[in-house]
């Protein structure tokens, strides 16, 4: 029986964690049967790794949520290849496509991914046009209801990474020249105010000053690069690092300073890789991270809470050692395979309500 026609729309110009979803959900409805259409951003990372994955794309531009000429780029694009169901993968792209869709007479499903713990705003976006919401975690879900989304029209999928595939792990300490007792202490993913980034010399400031002789802070992230100080501590910023898991495996410690996370997929690759995160309590983070036991929770704001149970890790190697364990563990629950079984399972379920989309293309009853 042939697979779902997904077209999946993402407006994204950077390699972020949404991105990052979007390529993964691709690879495994190509895998198991399905046809996956990623309409992306002219050059962006993710346009350019969906077709080195020898998966299908379009280019579209985007410069504005309510952007006519991709609405009618999109339009045409639903027009000819008539998918099952189309499904927005970022805020742009959820206006985009809601505005593609209007005026049609048999309009497609329209599944939306929303990433952010943030209450949203706007009624037509947030709608009954909108056949069914996905969220990333119980955080994002009740942002939703919050913003007076239904509570039948959510489903949560949390968020999936794939096995860590390790080729050489970075010796920072040998690369920077640091001492072999120092303890490398990591940052990754946007270096940008929401993810805690301006914090990080106050952090350091706040450790003990056993944990300040022996840290060391690596940035995997943002355009900078080269050595550099925090806090009177020394760093590195490394700037965009592609072979992500050979850079994080050579961490001790993963510092996650955000103010606001959907779920934190870097989170979980530092737990798959064994190394142990320190967060704020906020967003998802708390679905994901079992305190003390898979990684450290602190009160949302506490720097100096943060800096107490970063110093903690940095000097008590046997605790460490038992987050990175359990950290493994909890790792698993959140694969690649279960984000994408939970997200064919919310396909099946607005087929199921959508009879005729289920059946274009001779699918009969959805699968």
């Amino acid at each position: 029986m042939p697979g779902l026609r997904i077209l999946h729309v993402d407006s994204g110009r950077e390699w972020r964690g949404g991105q990052r979803q979007v390529l993964l959900l691709a690879r495994y409805l190509r895998e198991h049967g399905h046809e996956p259409l990623v309409v992306a951003y002219p050059d962006a990372p993710l346009i350019k790794r969906v077709r080195a994955a020898g998966l299908a794309a379009s280019a579209m531009r985007t410069r504005g949520d309510w952007d006519l000429a991709a609405v009618r780029r999109l339009r045409a694009l639903v027009h000819t290849w008539r998918p099952n169901i189309v499904h927005a993968h970022d805020a742009r792209s959820h206006a985009i496509a809601l505005a593609a869709l209007l005026g049609r007479s048999d309009p497609p499903p329209l599944v939306v991914t929303r990433r952010v713990p943030f209450v949203p705003r706007g009624r037509l976006k947030y709608g009954p046009r909108v056949t069914r919401f996905i969220a990333i975690s119980q955080a994002v879900r009740h942002a939703l209801l919050a913003g007076r989304v239904p509570d039948d029209k959510i489903d949560v999928v949390y968020s999936g990474v794939p096995s860590p595939e390790l080729r050489t792990p970075r010796d920072w300490r040998a690369e920077s020249g640091w001492a072999r007792d120092t303890v490398v202490c990591g940052v990754v993913g946007a270096m940008t105010a929401e993810k805690g980034v301006q914090l990080l010399a106050e952090i350091a400031e706040h450790l003990s000053d056993q944990a300040r002789l022996r840290a060391r802070i690596v940035l995997l992230g943002g355009q900078a690069s080269g050595a550099a100080r925090l806090g009177g501590i020394p760093a590195f910023r490394a700037g965009f690092v592609d072979a992500v898991h050979d850079a994080m495996a050579g961490l001790d410690v993963l510092w996650h300073p955000s103010r606001a996370e959907g779920l934190g997929t870097s989170v979980i690759d530092a737990m798959a890789l064994g190394v142990p995160p320190v967060a704020f309590a906020v967003g998802g983070l708390p679905e994901l991270i079992e305190h003390d036991i898979s990684g450290v929770l602190v009160p949302p704001g506490d720097v100096p809470g943060f800096a107490r149970e970063a110093s903690s890790l940095i000097t008590d190697t046997t605790r460490r050692a038992r987050l990175a364990e359990h950290g493994a563990l909890r790792a698993n629950d959140f694969s690649v395979e279960r984000m994408a079984a939970g997200t064919l399972d919310t396909y099946n379920r607005v087929l199921r309500d959508h009879p005729a989309h289920a059946a274009r293309n001779g699918l009969g009853r959805p699968v």
